[in-house]
């Protein structure tokens, strides 16, 4: 008996479009849409499963595999991509919105340090939600500023490198800890009752707190797991810091290495500090950059810490804080989250290189 329904188109793929599919399919700005098509695509270039069979993994319909199977073997990539829909034709010339962006990337006003939207709107005679518009479409955000500072490490390069290979291959028989400390904390208590969160309503509390002492927490994430090793002190002097890398020495199994990630805190450094080592010859020390915290991942830890813990918080003693903060990382422990780092060596030099080139053009002009 016949085969009923259209027939079967068979798909074969170029390496550049299979590479494009698969770019399309993952990358973040890709429509819900164009991610499907992608995918429906590259399972029919398999060509041993049926449109039932790949409608089912990919959680459409089989007609829909027919349809962008058909559209594709006809338009190839360009069969994927939604046609402009009919609408309203655009008031807004090109030669307007080119200098809208020109205007906002290169100029300022003469009473600000950027543009608004209603400045550039009374400008150019169009309303500022077009303006709007028009910096959303290119990503613009004038009213934003980041802040970064080029390290002056002479060893930059060496210990982005060092650092990175310890996040993305760790050596073998070793533990790689984060470690930094987190001074200072304060155990701040509202002068008033915080008011419960109601619909409609968050939860409200005084702006103004009692002050209440402080303590300070050495913390060493251990970078596969994500389980955290801490210790709650008075200070972070060099003898603090020393009882605290004694902690890590029991609580690391004694036939492990133990690679430690640490910034360039003088405490660090003390000769107190390389005595230690000297006795223990299994630690290893790896430094950050100066000015290069950002890459220490215990700092990561200590923000979800910030947010979730302590910032909300009230505490009517330095007791009271430490069994808080120490009943979070039991907490945290049980069920513990590692952070993965993603960037390459290579791709921080590259955006390091970026910055530094932009910075010496700013300087000759």
């Amino acid at each position: 008996m016949p085969r009923r329904g259209r027939p079967t188109v068979a798909i074969k793929l170029s390496g550049d479009e299979r590479k494009t599919l698969q770019r399309w399919a993952r990358r973040h700005s890709s429509s819900q849409a164009l991610a499907l098509r992608c995918r429906i695509v590259l399972a029919c270039a398999e060509g041993d499963r049926t449109h039932a069979q790949i409608a089912a993994d990919l959680g459409c319909n089989s007609v829909t595999v027919s349809k962008w199977r058909h559209r594709f073997a006809a338009d190839r990539l360009d069969g994927l991509v939604d046609a402009p829909r009919p609408g309203a034709a655009r008031t807004i010339s090109d030669d307007v919105i080119e200098a809208i962006v020109v205007e906002t990337l290169e100029t300022a006003p003469p009473d600000a340090t950027h543009w608004s939207t209603r400045g550039l709107a009374a400008k150019h005679g169009i309303s500022h939600t077009t303006v709007r518009e028009i910096w959303r479409a290119f990503g613009l955000k004038p009213w934003r500023a980041d802040e970064f500072k080029v390290s002056p490490d002479p060893e930059l390069i060496e210990k982005i490198r060092d650092l990175v290979a310890l996040y993305k291959n760790p050596p073998v028989a070793a533990a790689v800890f984060a470690v930094d400390e987190k001074p200072q904390i304060q155990a701040l208590n509202r002068t008033a009752p915080t008011l419960p969160m109601l619909p409609t309503t968050p939860a409200r509390a005084t702006h103004d707190y009692e002050r209440n002492g402080t303590c300070d927490l050495f913390a060493a994430l251990e970078i596969a797991t994500g389980k955290v090793i801490t210790d709650i002190r008075t200070s972070h002097t060099s003898a603090d810091f020393i009882a605290f890398l004694n902690k890590v020495n029991r609580e690391v199994p004694k036939d492990l290495d133990v690679h430690v990630i640490l910034d360039n805190l003088s405490t660090h450094k003390t000769p107190a500090v390389h005595k230690w080592l000297l006795r223990h010859r299994r630690f290893h020390f790896h430094f950050t950059p100066t000015y290069g915290s950002w890459m220490n991942l215990v700092e990561r830890w200590f923000s979800a810490l910030t947010t979730k813990k302590l910032q909300r918080s009230a505490h009517r003693s330095v007791k009271q804080l430490a069994a808080d903060i120490a009943a979070w990382v039991d907490n945290w422990n049980q069920n513990p989250t590692p952070f993965v780092w993603h960037k390459t060596a290579e791709q921080i030099l590259e955006r390091l290189a970026g910055y530094c080139a932009a910075i010496n053009q700013g300087a000759d002009a």
